[in-house]
């Protein structure tokens, strides 16, 4: 059962291990912004739930690998995604839709192998005509691996990057208690 600190913290009274955050970025670019976002928003929840860690699967960094199913980084990254309790999932936006690159990497799971783990979808585009897409089309495909969404998913203008850790924070204190395991 969790529980709420004065303070915005979200704890778990069973005093299970503590909870892992997986930020798994889909931008083929490094150093982008959306691995900004992810980033940020998963150390703002490793922030309000005690004893998180933070880890990350920054997929531009694995390239055209993670279409090889012996290569040993993809397969470590699929391991950090699967030993996850929570996951933020960005990419940005292409064609109204993720990035092949992250699709690639999430048919690499099995269908139900995320059960158990909460996701958050992240979506980064440069209008807000495409916003509908986190939940018709990203959040569908996170919920056929198994994953729980229990909040909407995010959609970050690019023209709202800048502000995002504010927002993050913000976003991360109030929905804490909804994404915390158990």
């Amino acid at each position: 059962m969790s529980t709420q600190a004065d303070d915005g913290r979200v704890g778990d009274q069973a005093g299970s291990h503590p909870v892992r955050i997986v930020a798994v970025v889909g931008n083929p670019r490094p150093a982008s912004r959306t691995h900004g976002l992810a980033r940020t928003l998963a150390a703002e929840l490793a922030h309000v739930l005690p004893g998180a860690t933070p880890g990350e699967a920054d997929l531009a960094a694995l390239g055209p690998r993670v279409f090889d199913q012996s290569d040993a980084d993809a397969s470590a990254a699929v391991r950090l995604v699967l030993a996850a309790d929570i996951l933020v999932v960005a990419s940005p936006t292409y064609k109204a839709t993720y990035s092949g690159l992250l699709k690639v990497f999430l048919d690499r799971l099995a269908t139900g192998s995320l059960a158990g783990k909460t996701a958050v979808p992240v979506l980064l585009g440069g209008a807000p005509n495409h916003q509908l897409a986190v939940d018709v089309h990203f959040t569908p495909l996170l919920l056929e691996l198994g994953a729980a969404v229990p909040v909407r998913g995010l959609f970050v203008l690019e023209s709202e990057v800048e502000s995002f850790p504010d927002f993050a924070a913000k976003w991360a204190a109030a929905n804490a208690a909804a994404l915390a395991p158990g």
